[in-house]
């Protein structure tokens, strides 16, 4: 399969990228570093990134930026950074990839358990989080094409066994699972 996987160099991608280049093809994109360049706030630099690449059969982000703080320091400007990068983001590549997705193609989303199991000082990562997966419960409902939409829900990266986070990524793009959300290590 051709894949392309948004935040290739970051936490994430740094452990799924070379997991996924022993069986498909992986083509990296990055705000800063990858095969090319994408800001996810930005829909155009996400229609430019689609129209560059063209064909491809799995689109996995695991990318987005989110403000931590209390709720004392959030405003607007600090919720727009999640909604903007993270949550709009990942929505615009959903909206845009459809057109440029190979038939049965997939989208793999990454939220977090803050969705689910918010902590103090994470407001806006719960807003955000949460808003991924109804996204993603309401888009399986309507993709065309049989392409599908899952997402991933990670807890803390360092405290996930390895092998538990890349078998999520891998169960999104490899089997025929729908509008699911995937938590692992909560």
């Amino acid at each position: 399969m051709k894949i392309l996987l948004i935040g290739g160099n970051g936490e994430i991608g740094t452990i799924l990228k070379p997991e996924f280049a022993k069986k498909h093809e992986i083509i990296s994109a990055g705000r800063n570093s990858g095969d090319f360049r994408i800001d996810l706030s930005d829909i155009n630099s996400i229609e430019k990134l689609f129209n560059e690449i063209k064909k491809i059969d799995a689109c996995i982000c695991v990318a987005g930026d989110c403000y931590t703080g209390d709720l004392l320091s959030l405003d607007e400007e600090k919720l727009n950074i999640g909604i903007k990068n993270k949550l709009l983001g990942q929505a615009n590549l959903v909206l845009v990839g459809q057109k440029y997705l190979n038939e049965n193609g997939s989208f793999t989303l990454t939220s977090g358990k803050m969705a689910d199991k918010p902590v103090k000082n994470n407001i806006s990562k719960a807003i955000v989080n949460g808003g991924i997966h109804s996204f993603v419960l309401a888009t399986s409902l309507e993709l065309e094409r049989g392409i599908r939409i899952n997402a991933v829900s990670p807890g803390k990266v360092s405290d996930i066994p390895v092998n538990d986070l890349v078998s999520a990524y891998f169960k999104t793009v490899e089997t025929s699972i729908n509008g699911e959300i995937i938590k692992v290590n909560y």
